[in-house]
């Protein structure tokens, strides 16, 4: 067993034997499973560590070049005349070369497809007889790499007169494994996952004790849970993985059409689907799923062209910080349809009661003239509201369960807060106009149109308080609430525009009725929210 140093593409390394430096150039075994991982390859690297190809692929370069063979030179002095491609389902790999009138046959895959090929093993410079002993002791130790993790591919050769019949009596010549670690923050944005009732499910064609491995590392498999292979799915009926489905978190060995009777077997307990994928034949899976995701980097166009999203970065991070903005998104719909209904419907009310009750300036017969309505609408439906659009995701926002996908945004709990918040500002408005209008029905109607004005402004704001978000978090909403009062104050102080809309200089006792009022509602909704709402809606 030999250890190489080096992480990366980087091409500096050393083999290491017991922690002894050694010459892998002088070990003939050595350079054969050097020499077959580097013939049988479709990766390439140029320069110290650009790459192009597999990253897989590209890793066994990389070894090869820290011990001097290169992929170019190599394949200038074995010509390669034939490739037999890996598929899911062979997990293998044959590439047919030629050298000084014989072809040479370099083939890599999974441990468990190589070994039944190969009928002899290279040992200690010659070749002799593969023994059911050695099969047994090469699968044991391809499973305790695997456990460690590392993602281990088998090779073998033989030289051969013939190009017939190349995957038949194979020579065994060793195992390579390659670490290939989670990114950085992984475990941290599938624990936040698991926080916000999203499961990750780990579906590979890596080793099974590899992917256990990594599993548990990232807290997606749990002690007492087992790891599922594609050939244990292949001998269950659809009705039988159905009933398990929702207790298996990883599967091994899987070939991509088993991604579409997972995403099938999930759907039928109505779970809602996100199917990542890079290949060609992932394409079912992506197109089956509620949302398929594919990879921007390596992902090829048929993957692209399936999926409903792309990650550009091909980072597991991209997803969740995609699942907090969409939620993010949700809310802040929802807080907009809130605010402009609940404050349309206390207009509405504030007009309509007070012409069922007569309490109206007597000059015009209306507690508001219409171009007052047409300025308050104008004022609050525009800068608050759309600034509402990009408030803050709410603090707890990843620790929320999912919501019910058939949820109407217009749901009971949130119609009733809408109709006790239009009655509220319904009430206070009448109130401060009964309150004034003795002093005139001009001043009467002033007061009820700065009062509505203010009130809004404090729904705007009391709409985001069930969110604990804070009331400086949104500077764009407190810069369009600044602006709207600063209109409103133009309409009342400055002559022509006061003359336009028919208001009166509202004087100290006018303002401390309005400023109480409107924190008498912002108390009163906050108390609500607070303690009399179920649930966040």
């Amino acid at each position: 067993t030999l250890t190489i140093t080096g992480s990366g593409y980087t091409t500096t390394g050393d083999f290491l034997l017991s922690n002894r430096k050694i010459n892998p150039a002088r070990s003939k075994p050595v350079s054969l499973l050097l020499r077959a991982s580097v013939l049988c390859n479709n990766a390439s690297l140029s320069g110290d560590s650009e790459i192009t190809g597999d990253p897989t692929e590209a890793a066994l370069l990389v070894a090869a070049a820290k011990a001097g063979i290169h992929k170019p030179k190599l394949e200038s002095q074995f010509p390669r005349e034939k490739e037999i491609p890996f598929t899911s389902k062979r997990k293998m790999m044959t590439v047919i070369s030629r050298h000084k009138g014989k072809y040479i046959i370099s083939s890599k895959g999974a441990a468990e497809k190589i070994l039944p090929l190969c009928d002899r093993i290279y040992e200690n410079g010659r070749t002799r007889k593969l023994t059911k002993k050695d099969r047994q002791a090469i699968l044991s130790k391809s499973h305790e790499m695997a456990a460690t993790p590392l993602r281990v591919l088998a090779f073998a050769f033989k030289e051969s007169q013939t190009p017939r019949n190349p995957e038949k009596g194979l020579t065994f010549l060793g195992l390579m494994g390659m670490s290939d670690p989670p990114r950085e923050g992984v475990h941290e944005d599938i624990k936040q996952c698991k926080k916000s009732g999203i499961k990750v499910v780990m579906i590979t064609g890596d080793h099974a004790a590899t992917a256990a491995a990594i599993a548990k590392e990232l807290s997606i498999l749990s002690e007492g849970e087992r790891v599922m292979t594609g050939e244990e799915l292949d001998s269950l009926s659809d009705k039988d993985f159905s009933s398990i489905v929702n207790n298996i978190s990883v599967y091994a060995r899987v070939n991509p059409e088993h991604k579409l009777r997972i995403v099938d077997a999930l759907k039928s307990h109505n779970h809602i689907i996100a199917m990542t994928g890079d290949g060609v034949n992932d394409a079912p899976a992506l197109k089956g799923a509620d949302i398929g995701i594919s990879m921007g980097i390596k992902g090829t166009d048929v993957a692209k062209e399936a999926s409903d999203m792309i990650l550009t970065d091909d980072n597991f991070r991209s997803i969740v910080a995609a699942v907090k903005e969409g939620r993010a998104i949700y809310d802040n719909i929802k807080k907009f349809v809130q605010y402009l209904l609940s404050s349309n419907i206390g207009e509405v009310l504030i007009v309509f009661v007070a012409m069922l009750i007569g309490l109206v300036d007597p000059e015009t017969g209306l507690i508001l003239l219409p171009v007052q309505l047409l300025w308050i609408n104008i004022l609050t439906d525009a800068l608050p509201a759309l600034a509402l659009g990009v408030d803050p995701p709410a603090p707890d926002i990843m620790e929320r369960k999912p919501r019910d996908p058939k949820e109407n945004i217009l749901s009971r709990p949130m119609l009733s807060d809408i109709i006790f918040v239009g009655v509220l500002m319904c009430i206070a408005t009448l109130l401060l106009f009964w309150l004034t209008l003795p002093s005139g029905g001009k001043l009467a109607m002033t007061v009820a149109f700065t009062s509505i004005v203010a009130f809004e402004m404090v729904r705007v704001q009391a709409v985001r308080t069930k969110f604990r978000i804070g009331l400086f978090s949104n500077k764009k909403l407190l810069l369009a609430i600044a602006i709207s009062l600063i209109l409103q104050l133009a309409v009342i102080y400055i002559p022509s525009l006061a003359f336009i809309f028919k208001t009166q200089i509202l004087g100290p006792w006018e303002w401390s009725l309005i400023i109480a009022a409107s924190a008498a509602m912002m108390a009163i909704m906050w108390i609500k929210d607070r303690y009399f709402s179920s649930g966040m809606w």
